[in-house]
């Protein structure tokens, strides 16, 4: 079973497995550690991954990136509409406000959504494991902004199965770096705990996460973020400023250009790593536009003056996180700075002025959060012993449960009064589950949404669910249970409803001890347990066992318990049991996929990876075409020559030249079966000239080994070692006949095979001596390795016992003894294996 962590960087993405001595980042394709988040559509296949990104300045408008800011959103986010400005492919709003991504694919205009291109970059980052692993890979463990809303949670999920993944848990990037700094910290405290501050700045995100450390646990005790805050937007400061400049300098405006836009933003972030470690950086672009060669320049202190918008956001998010954990800048043992965003100098010099303290770098930036979700898909599965580490996460946003009034509050003009509750409050641990006690005579819905929507500006409802129908055998109000369940991934959900009725049911009691009548079934209640209020509505955390009063485990009152009788006589006694019942719940998704939308996509994932697997080995089999054109070419002037007649070098180097020509005109695009085809037919010219040059470079050491085992057989039939003597003389004349002959056919092929030129057909073949060798070998064997036949056995003859304590109570008075050692010692002599095979040389 595979554990594999996959980090879904807005930019990049990194695999990394857990192995038994281990946490490994797997290599790509090209060898590195990184793979670009990018699908390009070409007209016959997509490109995904490094293969993308190398096609992505030709083919601008199909090479979609940046698909992680797309997921879970509506197309009129603001902060969506911010990010499209900046992306050269185009986006539309489709018919249920999400967006739709548009690329030429297959010679067709087509549309896909966020999560089909995520499940491209999850089936990508499979692939990738699976080389790696040389197995199936299912189960493992995605990271994900903590920002992320619920829908975008769903979503990653929805892409996860549509690539075939069966995510074990969404793990916030934060709580990975964590877990990935903590496990393999040896002097954690046993009782003082000691408080990290982790700030991971991004592609295009910062994310602030205050952990606290004891020896084998960690517990996560604030998150804080800005969605839009990250390395990207130093590369558009940058960009802006060199923009301009180059529209007043060379009067070209590279917004007119996709292509320019892509070059000179690439050069932009380039340019922006070179000022991490230097005062000043020159940048050059050839022919950027209109045939325009650009050079700007910017010191590292101006590159920081037109930063200073992005800068002064950074201190918030730290301020927040430790508001929310209830921390000074005191209570802070270190801070650990992650992201491929970090390495800005200015950012580290806030970081240093806030916390007091210089930050670490004790972990790889863009590697920690894949060996974290790594660790924890190790921890979740069953096939890994990963040392004892607890994860206290917690929910990083308040979800209320809201419902409106029931029917006799309507009458009271109350009923559009909508009620709510939270139910999990923020820094809710994860997962978790709480139960509600509803009082309702019929269908009833209740709505899941944020309590407080202004940190992520997303809608504020999550999904409605209904429950019901149900019907109460009483007429008054039924007892409704509901549970709600915060998941591994943080995603909520409404798992069960439960209708509760209480029945009296009659039960035969004995006289028993007074101490007896309080055993009672658990599902027993009482009669006056829960008020009856129509709004009242008890929670109750059913994780740690505890329940509605009265709901399940209420005990019954006194004046239903029944009592010892005076009499020995049977009494009944009415009794109390509550009848659960099921009750059905339909759930909506507000911007979710269905599981029919689901399906299909997991089969238009499936044809475009049967497509792109179908061009590749098509692919591959004109490389093949084309790679044997230029080899047989070659070696027709040079190791094949004196193997080939000039008439058929003429005639095969003259087929050669015919298909090459061919390759780059009329079979530029053709189907695999037809390269199939034309390979073949340049291989029935050319197998027999390679034939000839392989029997050749063959013949000498098969022959030498059959030469070699002629002589080991002859040489141990007129050998006079003692081994051979039992065998009998005409058995070895046969082995000797053997030899004979199969020397006599070796001389008389070999002397024809001399005859011959060594462009003609061979007349002694390899496969043919090995044969000979073979037979002979079957044959001698069993004669010249038959044991030694064993001596007979005496009758065992009984023997007085020797007087105890005799002098001769050691001596060995069985005959046959020391006669079946000499037997078991002859044949693990004679049974020597022989050897007639030739050693290879070296």
């Amino acid at each position: 079973m595979s554990v594999v962590g996959f980090d879904l960087g807005n930019e990049s993405c990194v695999v990394a497995v857990a192995r038994q001595r281990g946490i490994d980042v797997v290599l790509n394709d090209e060898s590195k550690r990184e793979t670009p988040a990018i699908v390009c559509f070409g007209e016959k296949q997509r490109f995904l991954g490094t293969a993308g990104a190398a096609s992505s300045m030709m083919n601008p408008k199909n090479t979609i990136s940046q698909i992680k800011r797309l997921i879970g959103r509506q197309f009129s986010d603001h902060e969506l509409q911010q990010d499209l400005k900046a992306l050269p492919f185009t986006v539309t709003e489709g018919p249920d406000g999400f967006p739709l991504i548009h690329a030429w694919y297959l010679g067709e205009s087509r549309t896909f959504t966020p999560t089909q291109l995520l499940a491209m970059v999850l089936s990508d980052m499979k692939s990738i494991a699976e080389k790696n692993l040389n197995a199936a890979v299912v189960d493992c463990c995605i990271g994900i902004p903590v920002y992320f809303t619920d829908l975008q949670r769903r979503a990653v999920l929805d892409a996860a199965t549509i690539a075939g993944l069966h995510p074990l848990r969404l793990l916030h990037e934060t709580t990975a770096t964590a877990l990935a700094y903590g496990i393999y910290k040896t002097d954690l405290p046993e009782n003082d705990q000691i408080n990290v501050a982790f700030v991971d700045i991004g592609h295009a995100s910062m994310q602030v996460c205050i952990a606290g450390f004891k020896k084998g646990q960690l517990k996560i005790l604030a998150h804080s973020f800005d969605r839009s805050l990250g390395g990207r937007d130093f590369d558009e400061a940058l960009f802006l400023y060199f923009a301009a400049k180059f529209k007043e300098e060379y009067k070209i405006d590279v917004y007119q250009n996709a292509k320019a836009c892509l070059r000179l933003r690439a050069a932009c972030e380039k340019l922006k790593k070179v000022l991490s470690a230097n005062p000043e950086a020159p940048l050059n672009i050839e022919c950027l536009m209109e045939e325009k060669d650009v050079r700007g320049f910017i010191k590292r202190e101006d590159f920081e003056k037109i930063s200073i918008p992005i800068l002064e956001r950074v201190g918030k998010p730290l301020e927040k996180a430790l508001s929310e954990a209830g921390l000074t800048v005191e209570n802070i043992h270190s801070v650990e700075v992650v992201g491929s965003g970090s390495r800005v100098p200015a950012i580290i010099r806030i970081l240093t002025e806030f916390f007091g303290k210089e930050p670490r770098r004790t972990m790889n930036a863009s590697e920690c959060v894949a060996k974290g979700c790594a660790l924890e898909c190790a921890i979740l599965s069953p096939t890994f012993k990963v040392r004892e580490f607890q994860v206290n996460e917690s929910f990083p946003f308040p979800i209320v449960l809201s419902w409106k009034g029931a029917a006799p509050d309507a009458q009271n003009g109350v009923a559009d009064n909508q009620q709510s509750t939270i139910v999990f409050p923020k820094g809710n641990p994860i997962p978790s589950i709480k139960a509600l006690t509803f009082y309702r005579s019929g269908t009833f819905s209740v709505d899941v949404q944020y309590a407080d929507v202004s940190e992520f500006q997303a809608p504020a409802k999550i999904s409605s669910y209904t429950i019901g129908p149900f019907q109460s055998t009483k007429s008054e109000r039924a007892k409704v249970k509901v549970k709600v369940r915060l998941n591994l991934h943080g995603i909520v959900s409404i798992d069960a409803a439960t209708l509760l009725e209480e029945e009296e049911v009659e039960v035969p009691v004995v006289k028993e001890p007074a101490k007896e009548g309080n055993k009672m079934d658990t599902d027993e209640a009482s009669s006056d347990a829960v008020p009856t209020t129509e709004s009242d509505v008890n929670m109750q955390d059913a994780k740690g066992g505890t329940d509605v009063p009265g709901a399940e485990n209420g005990a019954p009152d006194s004046g239903d318990n029944p009592v010892q009788m005076e009499t020995d006589a049977k009494a009944e006694a009415p009794k109390k049991k509550v009848k659960k019942t099921i009750i059905p719940v339909v759930e909506h998704i507000h911007g979710g996929m269905c599981p029919t939308d689901v399906q299909k996509a997991t089969e238009k994932e499936f044809e475009m990876a049967l497509q792109d697997r179908v061009m590749e080995e098509t692919k591959d089999k004109k490389n093949a075409v084309e790679a044997y054109v230029y080899d047989m070419r070659n070696k027709l002037h040079g190791k094949y020559q004196e193997f080939v007649t000039d008439p058929e070098r003429e005639g095969l180097t003259a087929k050669l030249q015919e298909v090459e020509d061919w390759l780059y005109e009329d079979g530029e695009d053709e189907t695999k079966g037809v390269y199939i085809a034309k390979l073949e037919e340049l291989k029935k010219q050319g197998d027999p000239i390679e034939e000839r040059y392989k029997e050749y470079t063959e013949r000498g050491p098969v022959i030498d080994q059959l030469v070699y085992c002629i002589n080991s057989y002859r040489d141990a039939v007129v050998s006079n070692d003692p081994k051979f003597n039992h065998i009998d003389l005409a058995e070895k004349q046969k082995v000797l006949n053997e030899c004979v002959e199969a020397e006599a056919w070796l001389r008389e092929k070999k002397q024809h095979q001399d005859s011959l030129p060594k462009y003609a057909t061979p007349a002694l073949l390899s496969a043919d001596l090995r044969r000979k060798a073979e037979a002979l070998d079957r044959f001698a064997r069993p004669i010249m390795t038959k044991p030694k036949p064993a001596k007979p056995a005496t009758p065992e003859t009984p023997t007085p016992a020797p007087p105890q304590g005799g002098g001769n109570g050691t001596t060995n008075t069985d005959p046959n003894e020391n006669a079946g050692a000499a037997s078991s010692e002859a044949p693990a002599a004679d049974e020597e294996p022989m050897d007639t095979e030739k050693p290879e040389i070296a």
